[in-house]
């Protein structure tokens, strides 16, 4: 959309405008600017602007918009507009079924990821049947804590782990732990990878960086200005975390305990391999040691360490 144009456009969400033809306003600018999730985008950032529910815009559709709330609906366009992701301009994403403070010092959970928390909680019967104390998880780069704070959620007789070498982002990951109630079973780490971790564990889950050096440049402008570089970037091939975890894995886990880690697209077979020659060993019965997204891609690698 030329500027011009945007401007205008922007420059009608007035105090004054209805709440729901701010709404459909909205959702065609987002439509020249986002075509993937326009009424979405519109209908998430009248929200956050008018502090009402969808069923309140619906109900209330020719209630006005106040000045300060038309000029803070302005402010989320114009970031929307500039490519900021709507859960970034939030401050929040929806990942398992619950909510989650995200800050601009934390990767923004991705839906593919839910795989791990559903791939962990496939495991639970077998790690309680293996090991009688509670059991222990840890997240390797906890970031927001999104997937060990589901993970405890879901499973309120297991204890956690949550490590970063960010101090900003475990702080992200305690406050989401609070909010969800399992602040009192996890433990928020500074540190390294495996570095600070003397074991015993259970689980093992790590969504690390994974994105080759020299494609973040391709990578969609929502990710690449606005996710941190220090959770995009894997290194030259993109398996440099992944090596960095192998070497202390086998060493760090509980004779049974399991390592699921999720994978760049085409990377599984490779990651497989790497843990393979570090120690750990497939058992298909119980989980494949690759299993593929929604969209058929080879997602989460499953090992467990051998008994």
């Amino acid at each position: 959309m030329p500027k011009t144009d945007a401007a205008e456009a922007l420059a009608a969400l007035r105090a004054g405008l209805p709440v729901e033809r701010a709404r459909r306003a909205l959702a065609g600018l987002m439509r020249a600017a986002n075509p993937d999730t326009p009424a979405l985008d519109a209908r998430l950032l009248v929200q956050a602007a008018t502090g009402l529910s969808h069923a309140a815009i619906i109900a209330e559709a020719d209630r006005p918009l106040t000045a300060e709330q038309a000029a803070r609906l302005r402010a989320f366009a114009r970031r929307r507009l500039a490519g900021e992701p709507v859960s970034r301009i939030l401050g929040r994403r929806e990942f398992f079924g619950r909510v989650f403070e995200i800050t601009p010092h934390v990767l923004d959970p991705r839906p593919e990821t839910e795989l791990l928390v559903e791939a962990a909680l496939r495991l639970r019967p077998h790690v309680e049947r293996l090991h009688a104390t509670p059991p222990v998880a840890c997240d390797l780069g906890a970031g927001s804590g999104a997937i060990i704070v589901s993970l405890l959620a879901e499973w309120p007789g297991l204890h956690g782990l949550a490590l970063d070498i960010s101090p900003p982002a475990l702080r992200v990951a305690r406050r989401n732990a609070v909010r969800h109630g399992v602040a009192r079973r996890l433990l928020c780490v500074r540190g390294d990878w495996l570095e600070p971790v003397g074991g015993p564990l259970n689980l093992m889950l790590a969504n690390p960086p994974y994105i080759p050096q020299t494609d973040i440049a391709a990578l969609r402008r929502e990710v690449r200005e606005h996710d941190p570089h220090l959770a995009l970037s894997g290194g030259a091939d993109g398996l440099m975390a992944y090596r960095a975890i192998a070497r202390r894995a086998r060493a760090v886990l509980r004779p049974g305990g399991w390592l699921l880690t999720e994978v760049g697209a085409g990377q599984a077979k490779a990651v497989r391999e790497l843990f393979l020659r570090a120690g750990l060993t497939a058992e298909e019965t119980v989980l494949p040691s690759i299993l593929p997204d929604l969209a058929g891609i080879g997602r989460v690698v499953a090992l467990k360490a051998n008994n």
